[in-house]
């Protein structure tokens, strides 16, 4: 017990629970506040990158590419140290606004490319069906076609959610307060990067565990008595 206590001092973690509970609370909003974001340009980003029209979906094409092969990081300081410049370096971005535009445009190519593998997978027929009843193109988009992908794409939804949550430790970099920056205050302030980083590692997993189980709720009800978890 001793050697434990030495290894992970718990009397220090609790009497810092509030300090985790905030950044807790901060990462979950962050990310959803993001997640909200990035799905509502995914929904459009996908739309120009199905385009015919070449004009459309090359640049789509062409910002899907650049952040899949850039580092969020790079991205995150390409946002908070670049964007003030081109309005004046007037201070408008505080670092948690630019860390939700830097996550925000981080995350919504991943997001358009499950929407648009969900409209995809969307069968010819329903279109059909549309349009054989008078329906006009973007009501056949929303009214039939995006319900159907999104049913389709929601167990891949969530798990890229799960990335999301993860990816906002990085935020902690640029001074914004979530879970990661919790746990480094209890390392700065008392020298015990055990403490700190076991107990962020912990509350990511917590979290990590309710997201899988909101998937397979959502997958069991999606497939029935079909489904089987892995």
């Amino acid at each position: 017990m001793e050697y434990i206590a030495q290894f992970y001092n718990l009397r220090v973690v609790l009497n810092y629970a509030d300090t985790f509970l905030q950044g807790i609370w901060a990462t979950l909003w962050l990310s959803a506040v993001c997640l909200v974001l990035s799905i509502a340009l995914g929904v459009l980003l996908a739309g120009l990158r199905m385009s015919k029209t070449g004009l459309l979906w090359r640049p789509a094409a062409a910002y899907i590419q650049f952040i899949r092969a850039t580092p969020l990081l790079v991205q995150i300081y390409l946002v908070y140290y670049g964007l003030p410049e081109l309005f004046g370096n007037v201070g408008i971005l505080t670092e948690t606004v630019s860390g939700i535009i830097a996550l925000t445009l981080h995350t919504t190519p991943y997001m358009a490319e499950i929407i648009r593998s969900g409209i995809q997978s969307v069968d010819p027929g329903q279109h059909e069906a549309a349009t054989a009843l008078g329906l006009k193109r973007h009501q056949r988009m929303v009214l039939i076609i995006l319900p159907q992908a999104f049913a389709n794409v929601i167990p891949t939804l969530l798990g890229q959610t799960a990335v999301l949550i993860k990816d906002t430790s990085l935020l902690s970099l640029i001074a914004v307060f979530e879970l990661m920056r919790a746990g480094l205050t209890v390392m700065h302030e008392n020298v015990m990067p055990n403490e700190g980083l076991l107990t962020v590692a912990v509350c990511y997993l917590l979290i990590y565990a309710g997201m899988l189980v909101l998937s397979n709720v959502v997958q069991r009800r999606l497939h029935g008595g079909r489904y089987q978890p892995a």
